[in-house]
């Protein structure tokens, strides 16, 4: 076999195979060659080579998102990293084992008007979970930071930063080791199974006639379904589920903003919990936010075996134990509470589904339209990445079949890796994956396709409004110049001549008839990856989500 010369990167490379790491995503460089050479040149590695920094670390979060193993990114010194810090950023709020291995000029290099050459120690030190700033030499001291760095990725669920300094030569190679790298053993804590001091939280379980859980990000099949039918089970419990929840019943209300976006007053206030209980990554809608922050529950309990935010300003109590534990001890020791908390709610929702359809029936051809088309279309046992802004949104508002995974970068809910990232989880999952992207975040991450990897069944969804329609959703919407210039960013750009120039195929629909035939047909191809692109009217689609909130009554 073939290694690079420079023992350092020899012991890099040892210790990601002596890990299990199998996927490195390397973006080309010249300070980074011997790692380039030892990674491609072993079959304990899949490589890929990625360019664009952004695109490449945003695609190698999408494969860890799915194979819930550590990835890595290989770059050289310089810019190269910075472009890497969107999706360590992502990878941090997301809890994505996501390894940036960077390599940089010795210290004597830095700050002297070398070329390529910046501060790279401790660069994404804010947004990650652990940085291992490397010397030149090898040595037991740096192969033990190494193995921590690759262990608290994996403990942690987080993105971490090893960064490694190379002096030229760069490219020499040798055909036998020169280093014995250590290797440690990783130990995973013992996770709590029982809720400590049960008896006081059983007691205000029991006691409260208003229990509402709302679901964030969270992984299918992770809670067991006699949870899932004690939730239903339970008069007293309401379940507001996100899109991104991956958790489905009939009971369940899937629809957030539907439900609570017409309430008034003196509604909010019979929808207040007593207990709310929280579990799974972001929340999308900022109306729950609103009602939970001005109606605040008298007990908020989170539960999750790492991190806890106070997103409501109005936590008691953080269980760390894994939800599914959580709840098959709580649930244990609890009896059902007699009140009308879910059947009211349950009635209210129920109406709200009917005042819905009856709205889609006659709504004009608009985003709205097209997400109720799009979702409704999706295959069965399919996988679907969202894009953030308009495209969530809507998503939260149309039913999905139970057996689709959802998945949003919801960390950071920038538009910036969306299509990287949908790409690179297309790669680390065999499901047939739909990524559903508005057109904005869509040209901002266009280089995602600049790929050499995207399978041929790949499909993206494209709506096109002409600009970024959520800033007419929001207040402060004025159609003046300054408004369409620097906020809705209005544009006249299609994904034609990009689809071409990739070797994707190329469908358009601007009314119901053509976007009907053209997701059968989008479906039935799968000899190239594919964009449907669809043109909605850019003046029209803030007035109709409007008015369908209105009409909910």
């Amino acid at each position: 076999m073939i290694y690079p010369k420079i023992p350092l990167a020899q012991s890099i490379i040892e210790i990601c195979s002596a890990k299990g790491i199998t996927n490195i995503i390397i973006s080309p460089g010249s300070r980074n060659a011997p790692l380039t050479i030892g990674f491609a040149q072993n079959p304990n590695f899949k490589c890929y080579s990625i360019a664009d920094e952004r695109c490449a670390a945003f695609f190698a979060l999408g494969i860890a998102q799915q194979t819930k193993q550590p990835t890595a990114v290989v770059c050289t010194s310089g810019s190269a990293l910075l472009n890497y810090y969107p999706a360590v950023a992502e990878a941090f709020y997301s809890q994505i084992p996501l390894i940036v291995i960077s390599a940089d000029r010795p210290q004597n290099k830095i700050d002297i008007g070398d070329g390529q050459t910046i501060r790279q120690q401790n660069v994404y030190e804010n947004h990650s979970v652990y940085n291992a700033n490397l010397t030149e030499e090898a040595s037991v001291e740096n192969d033990l930071k190494i193995n921590k760095a690759i262990e608290t990725a994996v403990l942690k669920k987080g993105p971490v930063h090893i960064n490694a300094p190379f002096e030229e030569p760069l490219y020499e190679t040798v055909d036998a080791l020169s280093v014995t790298s250590k290797i440690t053993t990783l130990e995973f804590p013992l996770e709590t199974k029982t809720i400590e001091n049960s008896e006081e939280f059983v007691s205000v379980w029991n006691n409260a006639k208003r229990k509402l859980i709302l679901v964030g990000v969270n992984e299918a099949n992770t809670i067991d379904e006699k949870i899932i039918e004690y939730f239903a089970a339970d008069p007293s419990v309401v379940v507001l589920t996100e899109t991104t929840s991956n958790l489905h019943h009939p009971s369940f209300i899937n629809s957030i903003d539907t439900l609570i976006t017409p309430f008034e007053d003196v509604d909010f206030k019979d929808f207040q919990p007593d207990i709310l209980v929280t579990f799974g990554g972001m929340i999308v809608s900022k109306r729950i936010k609103a009602f939970l922050r001005k109606y605040k529950p008298a007990n908020h309990w989170h539960i999750d075996t790492l991190r806890v935010y106070d997103t409501f300003n109005a936590l008691t109590k953080h269980f760390v134990m894994q939800p599914n534990d959580f709840f098959t001890d709580l649930f244990s020791k609890t009896a059902l509470t007699a009140s009308d908390y879910f059947s009211k709610t349950n009635a209210i929702y129920e109406l709200r589904k009917i005042r819905r359809q009856e709205y889609l029936k006659k709504v004009q051809f608009s985003d709205f339209k097209v997400f109720e088309k799009v979702i409704e279309s999706l295959p069965v046992n399919s996988q679907l990445q969202i894009s953030n802004s308009s495209a969530i949104r809507y998503a939260q508002l149309i039913h999905i079949d139970p057996s689709i995974e959802v998945f949003c970068n919801r960390g950071t809910s920038g538009i910036d890796g969306s299509t990287s990232t949908a790409i690179g989880a297309s790669v680390g999952n065999v499901k047939q994956n739909v990524f559903i992207t508005g057109d904005i975040s869509f040209l901002y991450d266009s280089n995602a396709l600049w790929n050499s990897y995207i399978p041929k069944n790949f499909k993206i969804i494209l709506i096109n409004n002409g600009g970024g329609g959520i800033f007419r959703i929001l207040p402060g919407h004025e159609e003046k110049p300054v408004f369409n210039t620097y906020f809705e960013t209005s544009h006249h750009l299609t994904a034609e001549h990009l689809a071409k120039m990739y070797g994707f195929n190329y469908y358009a629909s601007s009314d119901l008839n053509s976007l009907e035939e053209n997701i059968k047909t989008l479906y039935n191809q799968n000899e190239a990856p594919s964009i449907l692109e669809v043109f909605t009217p850019t003046y029209e689609n803030d007035v109709i989500l409007k008015q369908y909130f209105k009409e909910l009554n």
